[in-house]
């Protein structure tokens, strides 16, 4: 492999890191020699993930984390550094999103709105704060990644929960970037467009939307999980070393059209 990209060594944490995107992304690290530890509340996808990410030859766990949850994120990360030993990289792609069918703004509830934030934001705060205190307390630097998405820099009807959630976590980011650039810690976004994953199957399955979404995609295709595998290895890799406060965008040309 290129040295550039060769991860061996490396400690890198995918949240949501069991399914679709993420699990794209937790592929892609330990298929560059880095040992993943996976977070998840579905047992059954935690089992696959951990089968699946054991074929690559490098560490792995797996871990049943509602990273909602205050002492489970703290628990789950010394487990993480018990285990591992370190931590070099964070990916917070961990996150709670609803089918098509969705109820209006006004028919919306506080309850609703709060189960985003929670998950969405809290989640990822909660994360990336836990992870930066282990990178700083290394002394070695570090990556961290928060997932924002398309949906925050569009206009989201009856997805506004949805889209608050994760354009917070782009904020949230840009802020990092700054204060934790002198302990060499790189901080970016990545900005999810169309991809394939369970938790987007609703929409994939409904013909109207999927319609509508491949007359908008330049390159007519969903994106798959292993699209992810790249742009995760570069933001861990070296290669990506004077990179931070950025988003990036993988969405096809989506936001082109």
């Amino acid at each position: 492999m290129d040295s550039m990209f060769d991860l061996t060594g490396h400690v890198g944490l995918v949240t949501g890191g069991n399914g679709g995107l993420g699990l794209g992304m937790a592929e892609g690290l330990a298929r560059a020699g880095a040992a993943v530890c996976v977070w998840g509340t579905n047992e059954a996808k935690n089992a696959a993930a951990l089968e699946r990410l054991s074929h690559h030859g490098t560490p792995v766990s797996v871990m049943r984390v509602d990273v909602s949850d205050e002492e489970q994120v703290l628990a789950a990360m010394s487990d993480l550094v018990g285990r591992h030993g370190r931590l070099d990289t964070c990916i917070a792609s961990a996150a709670v999103t609803i089918g098509p069918r969705k109820p209006s703004f006004v028919d919306t509830t506080l309850q609703e709105w709060q189960t985003f934030m929670r998950v969405n934001l809290d989640g990822t705060y909660l994360t990336l704060r836990e992870a930066a205190r282990q990178m700083i307390t290394q002394g070695a630097g570090g990556s961290l990644v928060g997932l924002s998405s398309i949906a925050a820099q569009l206009g989201a009807p009856r997805d506004q929960a949805y889209a608050a959630s994760k354009g917070g976590i782009a904020a949230m980011m840009r802020g990092l970037a700054v204060e934790l650039g002198r302990y060499n810690i790189r901080c970016n976004t990545l900005v999810p467009g169309w991809t394939r994953s369970p938790a987007q199957a609703s929409w994939e399955a409904d013909e109207a939307v999927a319609t509508a979404v491949m007359k908008r995609l330049p390159l007519r295709r969903w994106g798959e999980p292993e699209d992810w595998a790249g742009i995760a290895v570069f933001l861990a890799s070296a290669s990506s070393s004077f990179l931070t406060g950025e988003e990036i965008r993988l969405d096809g040309g989506f936001v082109l059209t």
